[in-house]
């Protein structure tokens, strides 16, 4: 793969599958289960995943596989934060685990931006 950073404006429901690294039928039934999930399609039907699809496909997956949240809470959840911006996502924190959790996440988002760039 090119080694120059591309950013795309569309990304292939394969594309999505392997940078969230979900299969395709769970971001399909996803879609189903939650309406700020709509992909838009192409002429051919093509789901076509921006980047802040991709943010919300992220942040349903921490609410479901991390925080353990059901399907039904994690749409409550997604309405509690109804008006987010995908990019700048309050999440609370512990006073005494802030830095340990925000360590973490920044290093998981700079492999989230590797991924993005082709730089696996």
């Amino acid at each position: 793969m090119n080694t120059r950073s591309i950013k795309k404006l569309y990304y292939s429901i394969s594309e999505v599958s392997k940078i969230t690294s979900l299969k395709q039928y769970v971001l399909r039934y996803w879609e189903t289960e939650f309406a700020e999930l709509k992909p838009a399609k192409n002429r051919a039907g093509n789901r076509n995943y921006r980047l802040n699809d991709i943010k919300l496909i992220f942040l349903i997956k921490k609410l479901l596989y991390e925080d353990k949240y059901t399907i039904e809470g994690a749409r409550r959840k997604l309405k509690e934060l109804d008006g987010f911006e995908p990019s700048q996502l309050a999440m609370p924190f512990a006073e005494n685990k802030s830095d340990d959790v925000i360590s973490s996440l920044r290093k998981d988002l700079q492999e989230i931006l590797e991924i993005l760039n082709g730089n696996t």
